[in-house]
């Protein structure tokens, strides 16, 4: 969420201040406080960066769904790492078996 935000928004100081923002807002201790964070960030981002903050209330606010599982597992759940290393895992698999005659197969 991070990088698309990033995208959104042009200028380098701002998208620090944005990535600050949502790194706060995701490593609030429960889904009460993210609430208000983001609620707080959305108001400061209506003002500045008008598409920021469009993009933000559905993407983050569906994303705030991590805080329903335990802590333990939200810091896995809040990034793709694991995903992606299973496709990594995958593909390595894949790409020395010679039963496949083409990458279609």
């Amino acid at each position: 969420l991070q990088q698309n935000a990033g995208q959104i928004v042009t200028r380098q100081e701002a998208k620090k201040t944005v990535a600050a923002q949502m790194r706060a807002i995701f490593n609030a201790p429960d889904k009460m406080e993210a609430e208000r964070l983001l609620k707080a960030a959305l108001e400061a981002w209506r003002k500045e960066h008008p598409k920021l903050a469009q993009w933000a209330e559905m993407a983050i606010s569906e994303s705030l769904t991590v805080f329903d599982f335990p802590a333990a597992h939200r810091v896995r759940l809040r990034t793709t790492n694991g995903l992606e290393r299973i496709n990594r895992e995958r593909r390595r698999r894949t790409r020395v078996a010679s039963i496949f005659p083409n990458p279609d197969s």
